[in-house]
């Protein structure tokens, strides 16, 4: 698997990554659909997981421990099926939303992050590239 310096994915394993990430996306906002779920309800909490940025305020290590706590599938896949096998068809809403946003982030190239900046994730470097003067 290629790398950058910065230890993200490049090449075919980034774009797979990528395609993955619109899967996901299409996926969560296409069942979200079959449920019924309110669309003004996913225009209010679908970026309510980028809230974790704020631990960035804390420092990088404890804002990528933040961030990557909220941007992984597995809380919302628990809610999901927790919602699914009590009936509460809100936490399967929820779950949607957030598996959705989850998706939009990776297919824009939004990985999870290390511990050393914001920008460094693991589908690689986001903004600036390293050899663009500040």
């Amino acid at each position: 698997m290629a790398l950058h310096a910065q230890g993200g994915v490049a090449g075919w394993p980034k774009i797979l990554l990528r395609l993955e990430g619109a899967a996901l996306f299409v996926a969560a906002l296409y069942v979200y659909w079959r449920i019924g779920g309110d669309w003004r309800l996913l225009a209010l909490l679908f970026f309510a997981p980028d809230l974790s940025f704020l631990a960035y305020l804390a420092g990088p290590r404890i804002g990528s421990i933040a961030y990557n706590g909220v941007h992984t599938t597995i809380a919302p896949l628990f809610v999901g099926a927790l919602g699914f096998s009590l009936g509460e068809a809100w936490l399967t809403h929820v779950a949607l939303i957030h598996l959705a946003h989850i998706g939009f982030d990776r297919t824009l190239g939004y990985g999870l992050k290390y511990g050393a900046a914001f920008a460094d994730t693991h589908l690689g470097r986001i903004g600036r590239r390293a050899s663009e003067p500040a």
